[in-house]
């Protein structure tokens, strides 16, 4: 496989977790790995590492921001609307803009501490099953959760969700719609490549 390429380690990564999903599912039945809590067929975040994020004081610097929008981006998978939430605080990642924490920014900081430590268990994927996509999207985000029925109820297994460029926030409704479908196939590719869906 040719290295150096964009998406070699993705390509890599998929080709090994195909081969060897069983002896993957089968090891990894208990414990804690990277950063999330396995249970038999649940996963859930590590409640350590939750806490010092917990314990973190408003960012006084664009530095200290995104350290903790690093911290709680590892969890987002488990944070519906990840996205709309911190929205107010993603202004300070554009290059020279000022740093300005005002309530907006307050209330999303501690909407998103608030969010993990009550962040819902996640289903294990089961390959056998087909997968299912739940899209929407508002004026300023594209959201989707994948997931598998289990006894007729939808379990999640993943949340996404991205704020939208200018030109994407000028969109209609429809082409807002299906940049959303676009978004969560792109995202969950790996999930739904030869799979059923």
């Amino acid at each position: 496989m040719p290295f150096g390429l964009f998406n070699a380690p993705a390509t890599f990564q998929r080709c090994m977790t195909t081969i060897f999903h069983e002896l993957i599912e089968d090891n990894m039945e208990e414990g804690i790995i990277l950063g999330h809590k396995v249970l038999g067929s649940k996963i859930e975040v590590d409640k350590a590492k939750i806490k010092a994020i917990s314990k973190l004081p408003y960012p006084m610097n664009v530095k200290a921001f995104r350290s903790f929008l690093r911290h709680a981006g590892f969890y987002r998978r488990f944070i519906k609307d990840f996205s709309q939430i911190a929205r107010p605080m993603t202004q300070f990642l554009v290059k020279d803009s000022p740093f300005n924490f005002s309530k907006e920014c307050i209330q999303a900081f501690d909407t998103l501490k608030r969010e993990l430590k009550h962040a819902p268990i996640m289903i294990k994927l089961d390959w056998s099953l087909p997968f299912e996509i739940m899209c929407d999207a508002s004026d300023y985000v594209v959201r989707a959760v994948l997931g598998q029925r289990i006894d007729k109820h939808f379990k999640p297994i993943h949340y996404a969700s991205k704020t939208m460029n200018e030109a994407q926030e000028n969109y209609t409704t429809t082409e807002k719609e299906l940049l959303a479908v676009i978004f969560a196939f792109d995202k969950f590719r790996q999930y739904l490549v030869m799979r059923s869906s």
